[in-house]
């Protein structure tokens, strides 16, 4: 899964303060042993503990200055045979990407030791297979950072690297070029939201099948919020720019069309600042190796369904009871699942499934239970799966460490974990998702 970050509706959170830059000591040359978890290379055998060093690889000799652990890179001496031109223009200033100078094959190499790691911190072993890769020019969502410019126009971006300083954007080759494409309509659409000094907008943008569906958040509320004027000008840009629909923290600005995506057989509503994976091809390759591992059953549990990424597609092959505690995604589920095609049944509830998880009680006459929990994991559900009588566990993360913790949980109750499937859905970045395949 992707992450899910905690998003302000009510009221926006205040800008963080500015960070001091930072005091850099004398340039050293140092030699690089490896890339960190974090994507930043290693200083080999240094007295003094780790040092890193951003935007450096295994191998090479580097000339850098340092503030305590963390470097600057000030000139490559001898680079990696391993090193490649990175094909991002605003690549080290803006902090999406850490790798984008890596080579692809040992860069996926290293994706999949974070997985191997992670589970060995844990005494797991298991069969790694080949990582899934997303492509280039695949992500559909987007969280873009606005800061006041123009008139007419503001400044969007990503947060700079290692900084809260807004680094502004006009390519992103991780993206689908139509997202790349509505960059400047985007910074048309953002003008008018610095009405007060405070607001810190974010632009959580996806492409769907109907277009483009914006919702914002970090805009000042206490004043008032946007005055109507305001809001007759962003609906004004959507209007002339053809979105399908913009909200402000949920609620309507603008909606010419509802943003509608297609998962398997249903075609689901989105609701506003829903979560979805990021890449559809990620999405796809995740839940056919759900399907996969699931084959056989006469029931399956989906928890944390969020809209239905998997629900739709296990429903292809037994009935599905899903859950969530998203009561908009719940909603949206159940009315695409009333009109999809050639599906078993599928019932789902709103549950928070970390204060009320679903029993083992409630699991036992479930074969097959697949959980995708946000990057906190789901400990507290993974205790009830673990002393059901369920007999196998689709385990799917954005989070290595949480999932081998929630993996050791039912390997000590007599599962085991049969095969891990790493997944590159955020390119360059030091994410990993993975989906895991448990049986007792």
């Amino acid at each position: 899964m992707a992450q899910r970050p905690q998003r302000p509706h009510s009221r926006s959170q205040a800008r963080p303060q500015q960070p001091s830059a930072p005091k850099l000591g004398p340039p050293r040359e140092v030699d690089i042993r490896g890339v960190g978890a974090q994507g930043d290379g290693v200083v080999a055998d240094d007295e003094g503990g780790p040092l890193f060093v951003p935007l450096t690889l295994g191998g090479e000799r580097v000339r850098a200055a340092f503030d305590g652990s963390r470097g600057e890179l000030l000139e490559v001496l001898t680079p990696s045979p391993e090193r490649v031109a990175p094909p991002c223009p605003h690549f080290g200033d803006c902090g999406g990407c850490a790798v984008q100078h890596w080579d692809h094959a040992p860069y996926l190499a290293w994706k999949a030791d974070q997985v191997r790691s992670a589970l060995a911190r844990e005494r797991i072993e298991t069969e790694i297979l080949a990582p899934f890769a997303s492509p280039p020019a695949s992500r559909r969502r987007l969280a873009l950072h606005a800061r006041k410019g123009g008139r007419d126009a503001a400044v969007i971006g990503f947060k700079a690297r290692k900084s809260w300083r807004l680094a502004e954007i006009d390519a992103c080759p991780i993206s689908d070029p139509r997202l790349v494409a509505a960059f400047p309509a985007l910074r048309r659409l953002s003008a008018p939201l610095f009405e007060n000094a405070k607001s810190a907008p974010t632009l959580h943008v996806t492409w769907t099948a109907t277009g483009l569906d914006v919702d914002i958040t970090g805009v000042e509320r206490r004043s008032g919020g946007l005055s109507a004027d305001a809001r007759l000008q962003m609906a004004e840009v959507a209007q002339a720019s053809d979105m399908a629909r913009v909200t402000l923290g949920g609620e309507a600005v603008y909606m010419q069309r509802q943003a509608i995506v297609k998962i398997g057989q249903a075609v689901v509503s989105l609701p506003p600042g829903a979560f979805l994976q990021a890449v559809p091809e990620a999405e796809a390759a995740m839940a056919a190796f759900a399907v996969e591992a699931s084959a056989g059953a006469r029931r399956i549990a989906d928890l944390f369904c969020g809209v239905g990424s998997f629900t739709f597609r296990l429903a292809e092959i037994a009935p599905v009871h899903a859950a969530d505690s998203a009561p908009g995604a719940i909603a949206a589920l159940n009315s695409a699942a009333g009109a999809a095609p050639g599906l078993k049944t599928i019932t789902a509830e709103a549950r928070d499934l970390a204060r009320r998880p679903l029993l083992a009680s409630e699991l036992n006459k479930t074969d097959v239970v697949v959980f995708d929990p946000p990057r906190a994991g789901a400990a507290e559900q993974v205790e009830h799966i673990a002393v059901s009588k369920v007999g196998r566990v689709v385990g799917v993360s954005c989070n290595p460490a949480t999932f081998a913790r929630d993996a050791r949980v039912l390997i000590d109750a007599g599962f085991r974990l049969d095969r891990v499937l790493p997944v590159d859905q955020f390119l360059w970045s030091p994410h990993v998702e993975l989906v895991g395949v448990f049986s007792r």
